[in-house]
């Protein structure tokens, strides 16, 4: 078992999730309430993801994380080391890869809210942040919990983006992944079979959690 490995995916989901919550809060309420001449050409741009081969949004990663890049010339300037090929370059793609797993879900949530709700918070003399976090999120929390739970799962078993722009430096950007394709690679059915095995348990055990607070926040609730 790479534990190197398995704890490097397990941060990297975490960090992902701390990005895109806030994000996924303040872009999902946009999209849901918001009409606007290009909201279509937006929808469709955060959809990319889940359509598009993980290996051709790496490669274009990889481009624009390069060092000849304006992003990758500016990360050398600041940081003195290059952003591809790092942890920090791998968390910056994740967060984008996942922007639609994280987005759409929440938009969902918001947008099951009755627009009368929203009427009668504004109508006691709340103000928008009061609005969004004592009447809003307590409604949306479904879509935004599992917003966080898909972006969790999905960074967790990423292949295509991490191979693409991190490779496979152990410690560094080695994930678990990775880890077990080596194995694989290197005809260790055995090793590769653990890793595989403590991945769907970790999923599993994600998602079974994610069901039961959301159960129970239910019953709190009604």
């Amino acid at each position: 078992m790479d534990w190197t490995a398995l704890f490097l995916s397990l941060r990297l989901a975490g960090w992902t999730v701390v990005f895109l919550l806030p994000l996924s809060i303040l872009a999902g309420r946009f999209l849901a309430w918001h009409q606007f001449r290009a909201k279509g050409l937006v929808e469709a741009l955060v959809m990319l993801p889940l359509v598009l081969p993980p290996t051709v949004f790496g490669f274009y990663m990889l481009l624009a994380f390069g060092r000849n890049s304006p992003v990758g010339d500016l990360w050398q300037s600041l940081f003195g080391h290059q952003l591809v090929f790092t942890f920090q370059g791998l968390l910056v793609a994740s967060v984008i890869f996942n922007l639609s797993f994280a987005i759409q879900p929440a938009q969902r949530g918001f947008e099951a809210i009755p627009v009368e709700v929203r009427e009668a918070a504004s109508c006691c003399g709340m103000s928008p942040w009061q609005r969004l976090w004592k009447v809003e999120l307590p409604l949306a929390w479904p879509g935004v919990l599992t917003a966080m739970v898909l972006t969790f799962a999905h960074t967790l078993g990423e292949f295509g983006i991490v191979l693409m722009v991190g490779g496979s430096i152990p410690g560094e950007t080695r994930t678990i992944a990775i880890a077990i394709y080596d194995r694989v690679q290197g005809f260790d059915m055995q090793g590769a079979g653990v890793m595989s095995a403590t991945l769907v348990a970790i999923s599993l055990i994600t998602i079974t959690l994610t069901y039961m607070l959301s159960a129970r926040i239910g019953r709190r609730l009604s």
